[in-house]
């Protein structure tokens, strides 16, 4: 063991090349295994071949070399590997006190649709990121999410970031995006998402534009444009399925015929601007679609509202997204049925969340024509803008374990916009607790590895 000991710690020292630094017997590939676990028991991947660990890579176990645990079952998790990919993972499991190996395939960073398609083949709950430390969710259960996008597209670049990543959980199949909502008035607004729907491969997606909203909403960033740029040659950069002379569905109309449709109790929305076109949909009566008026339609169809906004704790002051827009903030709280679950994210839980625009355009560099990476590359993104919008959709799909929550309560909307909390076992209202340094690292981690995908 001692040979093995000094080998081992040899190799840790020397650089991962993918090259079998030095031939030792199985036996001694036993102990080295067994050591790693030791060493490492938070986890590990190694190559047999090489005694290294791989750096980058999306790692995922093979069912058939499951629940093997302690020296005993290393030999079968060697021949394995040896047969497929020539990588084996490992982690001790503290429950029961015992180290647990599989044989494991690596797949390149950006293919996590691939990955995770595997992992469910393969019944394991997750997939871990080698570069960025952190465990993507399999779900291979199939939980069914659906989701409507209510969205100020064309201000501020997080709502950019959380349409990505509602597509990406697509391509995951982690949820069902059944529509999107433009809350901004402006139909180059609905024109971005057009292109975002296309570029991330889901053309068909219904999407409705507000149109008797909010007059005159502040815009931080202008990348209106963005639907509209072209190449040096003039050919746009971007398709679109609608096109220049296509128009968009009324936005509480697209919401009542949505919603319609769906099974009672079945729908999931990610609010993450105004709430114009929600108080809209809450003031209208029966149509061709449903005989229903919005608020029976809402609480027959909507089964909880993920919003980005509110102000709590010991702060008494107005929320932006609900000041913006207050006749219809007031109207959206005065109207929402009480039997719909609603989770505030506070600008709070954003805030520390900085994907600088260096990091972005860096993120994005397998590629000349990205929407996302032509808005940082010709407009100042650098003025403050944090992920505040994705942490309603992430918490949307991932469901209310992944934050920490606050108790239940009610929430009164002041005139002036102020979010008012009162706790109340029986209240359909809960709010985002910020993370802490290693939770906001994770979040931005699990953004970036969304945006690398292609």
């Amino acid at each position: 063991m001692k040979k093995t000991a000094i080998l081992l710690a040899l190799l840790l020292m020397l650089p991962f090349t993918g090259q079998a630094q030095q031939h030792i017997s199985d036996k001694e590939l036993v102990s080295v295994i067994w050591a790693m676990g030791q060493m490492f028991p938070d986890g590990f991947t190694i190559s047999i071949d090489s005694l290294r660990q791989p750096t980058r890579g999306l790692a995922v176990s093979y069912l058939a070399t499951q629940n093997s645990f302690d020296k005993k079952s290393i030999p079968a998790v060697i021949r394995h590997a040896r047969e497929h990919d020539g990588f084996i993972g490992g982690w001790y499991n503290p429950e029961d006190g015992k180290y647990y190996f599989d044989s494991t395939r690596i797949f390149p960073e950006d293919s996590l649709s691939a990955a995770l398609a595997f992992a469910r083949e393969n019944h394991q709950h997750t997939v871990f990121d080698l570069a960025k430390g952190i465990n993507v969710k399999s779900n291979y259960e199939q939980k069914d999410v659906r989701i409507i996008l209510d969205t100020d597209m064309g201000s501020s670049t997080d709502d950019l970031f959380a349409l990505m990543m509602l597509h990406r959980y697509m391509d995951m199949q982690r949820c069902k995006l059944i529509g999107v909502i433009v809350d901004r008035m402006g139909k180059a607004n609905a024109d971005i998402v057009d292109v975002l729907d296309n570029y991330y491969g889901h053309p068909d997606i219904p999407v409705g534009l507000e149109t008797q909203g909010q007059e005159s909403t502040h815009v931080w960033i202008p990348y209106h444009n963005l639907a509209y740029a072209r190449t040096t040659d003039g050919v746009p950069m971007f398709k679109r399925s609608i096109g220049d002379n296509g128009t968009f569905m009324e936005g509480y109309k697209l919401y009542r015929k949505l919603l319609a449709a769906q099974p009672d109790r079945s729908v999931t929305i990610a609010s993450i601007g105004l709430v114009t076109t929600l108080a809209r949909l809450l003031e209208s009566g029966p149509d061709e679609y449903s005989p229903l008026s919005g608020v029976e339609l809402v609480r027959a169809k909507v089964k909880d509202i993920y919003a980005m906004g509110g102000v709590f704790g010991d702060a008494v002051e107005p929320d932006y997204n609900f000041k913006q827009a207050i006749d219809f903030s007031l109207k959206f709280f005065e109207l929402l049925p009480r039997e719909v679950d609603v989770v505030f994210s506070p600008g709070e839980v954003g805030d520390p969340l900085d994907y600088r625009p260096e990091q972005v355009i860096a993120d994005l560099d397998w590629t000349d024509f990205h929407p996302i990476k032509w808005t940082y590359q010709f407009l100042n993104c650098n003025t403050g803008q944090k992920m505040w919008d994705p942490q309603a959709v992430i918490n949307a799909v991932e469901g209310d374990d992944f934050y920490k929550l606050s108790p239940r309560g009610t929430v009164k909307l002041t005139p002036n916009g102020e979010t008012l909390f009162t706790p109340d076992p029986n209240g359909n209202c809960r709010y985002q607790y910020p993370g802490d340094p290693v939770w906001c690292d994770t979040v931005l981690k699990y953004i970036r590895l969304m945006a690398i995908q292609h």
